[in-house]
């Protein structure tokens, strides 16, 4: 494993959704570290796609998410559990032209899950944002964790990101990033 660095990064946020945020266990965590991994690529300038699990029923991506996201940010609609089985997202995913996949989302065992094992499948390297993850249930939160991590996806937190991203203290934007977490 490299470590994550902003040219080859993509951040690929899943369905984070009013009522999927709502049912989940850990709510308030998982907004609050979305957000900060959110702004710090906006800061970094680190593309970012966005799904939205058949929003007619759960709801667009929550609005303080929004709020963090900067205008060029994608959004797509999907209904299929995989965001990749939806060939508009993974055309925009290879369009990028980043290896590194930033994922995190709703729900951790189902739609982050399945679209982590995908990326992987086709060669890209997968980190998991745990703390920016959720489920309804914390054991199905962790059985998705442990599941990614078998396949081969990587396992961080936000704060893991953000650091590899600046690399140390003298990257132009460290202390706006680090601000991002006090």
């Amino acid at each position: 494993m490299t470590l994550l660095n902003v040219d080859e990064s993509l951040v690929l946020i899943i369905d984070i959704q009013d009522k999927l945020l709502n049912a989940a266990f850990n709510k308030e965590t998982l907004e609050k570290k979305a957000c900060t991994v959110s702004k710090a690529a906006s800061i970094l300038n680190i593309p970012v796609i966005v799904t939205e699990q058949y929003p007619k029923g759960l709801g667009s991506t929550i609005e303080p998410l929004k709020n963090c996201l900067n205008k060029d940010t994608l959004y797509f609609e999907k209904t299929a559990f995989s965001a990749l089985e939806d060939s508009s997202i993974l055309k925009s995913i290879k369009e990028h032209n980043r290896k590194k996949i930033v994922i995190f989302g709703i729900e951790t065992h189902i739609c982050v899950s399945q679209t982590a094992e995908a990326l992987i499948n086709l060669g890209y390297e997968v980190s998991v944002i745990q703390d920016a993850c959720g489920s309804r249930a914390e054991t199905e939160y962790k059985a998705g964790l442990e599941r990614m991590k078998a396949n081969g996806a990587y396992i961080l937190t936000a704060e893991i990101a953000l650091f590899e991203w600046l690399k140390g203290a003298k990257h132009p934007n460290f202390k706006e990033v680090q601000a991002l977490i006090k």
